[in-house]
């Protein structure tokens, strides 16, 4: 499998990085590197994510690192990444219809 970003969830890692690089610019790049690498094993077991609670049925999948979720879609040769955003946030389903 491949991962793929959508353009809203690479537009979500911006935010992040530009949030955290408020405070400490070495320290967001790390962290956004962080998260992207936390796909990585989606590769080899897309599946490894829960599914997401707020919308089953949804074929929604999310992975979780630090106070971040990170929702996925599987397709069939892909793993489409759709959001970003921190846990404490609500979920908005809309986001990731829109790509």
């Amino acid at each position: 499998m491949k991962v793929v970003w959508t353009e809203h969830a690479l537009q979500c890692l911006t935010e992040i990085e530009d949030y955290i690089a408020m405070d400490n610019p070495a320290t967001a790049v790390v962290f956004i590197d962080r998260l992207i690498r936390r796909t990585d094993i989606l590769v080899d077991q897309p599946q490894a994510g829960r599914t997401v609670p707020e919308v089953p049925g949804r074929e929604l999948r999310e992975l979780i690192e630090g106070n971040y979720r990170m929702v996925y879609r599987i397709n069939e040769s892909t793993v489409e990444m759709l959001t970003v955003f921190e846990a404490h946030k609500s979920f908005n389903i809309d986001e990731t219809e829109r790509n």
